[in-house]
């Protein structure tokens, strides 16, 4: 069973169309193209970084690393952003997806 943030829950119990809307539109973007799914989640890493949003750089993160990427991949996808969105922002997706790596060996 997938694991979810309290937030998501909350407003998937609140907003439950809304959320199903999200969810599928998601699903549909990843068919619509021929990139794998470790990709398409490093991508998504990458964009969640560039907007600053702690919540999605975990839940992408993750999802790369259940879709098979290693945690220096992940590093990496991230590294890549910091000619085009700074240290000060790389740095703080870094500590983030830092929470997951830690996360995950705790499992």
């Amino acid at each position: 069973m997938k694991e979810y943030p309290t937030q998501y829950l909350m407003l998937q119990k609140r907003y439950k169309g809304v959320l199903k809307a999200v969810d599928n539109l998601g699903k549909a973007a990843k068919a619509a193209g021929p990139l794998n799914k470790k990709t398409a989640e490093l991508i998504q890493l990458a964009a969640a970084a560039a907007v600053r949003s702690e919540g999605s750089v975990h839940s992408h993160a993750r999802r790369a690393i259940l879709a098979g990427a290693k945690p220096d991949e992940v590093r990496h996808a991230v590294i890549l952003l910091t000619s085009t969105i700074g240290f000060p922002t790389v740095s703080a997706a870094l500590s983030w997806v830092e929470d997951v790596v830690a996360e995950k060996k705790r499992k």
